[in-house]
């Protein structure tokens, strides 16, 4: 897996402190975007919090996630979580060390008293110190925060800064980006109130317990006012892929006022593969007061995000890469990107606004709100392209295109791979199905194999007169 590491620099650490007027917890933030371009240590926020314990609590939930893996725990992570401003709201973001879990704390406008929000986004330093300080919070308690430096140290920030020495694996990128393609299709599944979300989470395997047991993937059905366990995908189930990795909601359980589950429209051909049916992503929501906490999982404990090649089609396309450069321009921090809004000021269709919007999603510019079933501006303070440069198979897919291992034939198409076998790609009804052993594997659940990516490049190319192979290999 490659591996680079980011230096991320803080003016001091984050603390929290006590003061004759209060408490006082200070976020210091990092290099990242801002309207105005990138300042070393942006502010975003200074005012309450109006629930200051259940913030407190999301915000450890969060940096629960940013510190673990689920998978392998025995190597440990380190990832600051996140921090976006959106105008009227504070998201705090991270991603597990082993790829497979998404967090994100949404503390909305009812939840900050006191102080305007900013725009922009950049990491935020939640040290060890810090954690065991919010793990103290009590219920009446006043808690200001500020994200972002001292008003003071806004105008002299020269001095000295406490780094951190962030590891980034380019799966733990990749993962942040396909999560965000991935709950795009997502669709309300359950809501359960307080009592019975305690009572199901409660219920929960933990970690290293027998939840962990082989046998497929673990499904719930709402039934009433809870869930249900089944074995089987049937209509209207979700998929509990490693129920171990709710681990972080625990943090929150006694704010919560409801539990909202998300996930895709289990089909027909799912239900009737029955136990033996392939898991699939899901998001769980707490609603708490002022705030959102959600956890997004990966399909299966030992599978992270990084693999599952749904923004392939989106990243192969010089239209879509065009179009994303276009939307990029008219997005302005907002907390929820209006779709025909964009369609109207750029002259797109909306389809093509929302290829752009996931081949942004992939250079971490946009996330995905599940609750409100809406794409938001952010910009991860990393390094955009290096999603794209190492995905493999879009490597390998336009290695075969420049090769001119690629032929077409109706709806057909020929791929000579590199060993020399050739591999028949055909179009059934827009899908792409394959002869190779990657399709017959996972047929189409981890997105399209290199081959029909190869197909797919070749035809759009040859759909607008351009060669293929010069455009692509002089692209990159």
């Amino acid at each position: 897996m490659t591996r680079s590491v980011q230096a991320v620099a803080y003016r001091q650490p984050s603390v929290l402190e006590s003061s004759a007027d209060g408490r006082h917890l200070g976020l210091e933030t990092s290099r990242g975007a801002t309207p105005t371009g990138v300042q070393d240590h942006p502010r975003f926020f200074a005012g309450f919090l109006t629930s200051p314990q259940v913030a407190a609590a999301g915000l450890l939930a969060v940096a629960d996630v940013a510190a673990a893996r689920y998978y392998q725990p025995q190597l440990r992570a380190s990832l600051d979580p996140v921090v976006t401003g959106n105008g009227d709201r504070l998201r705090f973001e991270s991603f597990s060390g082993c790829g497979g879990v998404y967090a994100r704390l949404d503390v909305l406008g009812p939840g900050l008293d006191g102080g305007e929000v900013g725009h922009g986004t950049t990491n935020v330093d939640v040290n060890n110190p810090l954690r065991e300080a919010l793990s103290r919070i009590g219920t009446a308690d006043p808690l200001h925060l500020r994200v972002g430096p001292e008003e003071l140290a806004v105008t002299t920030l020269d001095g000295p800064v406490v780094e951190k020495k962030v590891p980034l694996p380019d799966r733990w990128l990749r993962g942040f980006a396909e999560a965000q393609v991935i709950a795009a299709g997502f669709d309300l599944r359950a809501e359960l109130p307080a009592d019975e979300a305690v009572r199901f989470l409660r219920g929960l395997p933990r970690a290293g317990g027998a939840g962990r047991a082989a046998g497929g993937p673990r499904w719930v059905v709402p039934v009433g006012r809870g869930l249900r366990p089944t074995t089987r995908p049937v209509p209207g189930a979700v998929c509990l892929p490693g129920p171990e990795r709710l681990a972080a909601l625990q943090r929150v359980l006694r704010h919560a006022t409801a539990l909202r589950v998300y996930g895709p429209a289990v089909t027909g051909a799912a239900a009737g593969a029955g136990a033996g049916a392939s898991g699939t992503a899901a998001a769980w929501e707490a609603v708490l007061p002022g705030m959102r906490l959600t956890l997004t999982l990966s399909p299966d404990a030992s599978r992270g995000f990084s693999g599952e090649g749904g923004v392939l089609d989106a990243l192969a396309t010089d239209e879509a890469a065009e179009d994303a450069e276009l939307i990029e321009v008219l997005l302005a921090w907002e907390p929820r990107v209006d779709v025909a809004d964009l369609a109207d000021a750029s002259g797109l269709t909306a389809e093509r606004v929302r290829a752009a919007l996931v081949r942004l999603g992939t250079s971490g510019r946009v996330g995905y709100d599940t609750a409100e079933a809406a794409y938001f501006h952010r910009e991860l303070p990393y390094d955009a392209g290096r999603v794209e440069r190492h995905n493999p198979r879009l490597r390998s897919a336009r290695a075969l295109v420049e090769a001119g291992a690629v032929a077409l034939d109706g709806p057909l198409g020929t791929v000579t791979a590199e060993d020399g076998h050739v591999h028949r790609v055909r179009d059934e009804a827009g899908v792409l199905s394959c002869s190779c052993l990657w399709w017959a594997k996972y047929r189409g659940g981890r997105g399209p194999c290199k081959h029909a990516l190869a197909v797919r490049m070749v035809r759009r190319g040859a759909a607008v007169g351009l060669d293929f192979a010069g455009v692509e290999g002089g692209a990159r």
